[in-house]
């Protein structure tokens, strides 16, 4: 499951604002609002599910691991992957 500091640092790196993000994962703007709160447990995992789409299809890659939870920027080196 993805954390609210996860978003929070996918749309940092992208340079995205909230209503970027929201718009590119197609949910209302209060819903992502809710998923970067603290209260992010409560949001639900369609909503979720389509904000980690929008976001790995932008470049981010999630990271979990025993040492902790993060975020990484990956970009494309060929010219065909960036069309």
């Amino acid at each position: 499951m993805i954390t609210s500091r996860q978003v929070r640092a996918a749309r940092a790196l992208l340079g995205w604002t909230q209503e970027m993000l929201a718009d590119e994962a197609l949910i209302a703007l209060t819903a992502l609002k809710r998923l970067e709160s603290e209260s992010y447990k409560a949001v639900n995992d369609n909503t979720r599910h389509q904000v980690m789409k929008a976001l790995e299809a932008a470049g981010i890659v999630f990271l979990d691991s025993d040492r902790g939870r993060g975020v990484l920027l990956v970009t494309n080196s060929s010219p065909e992957q960036r069309k």
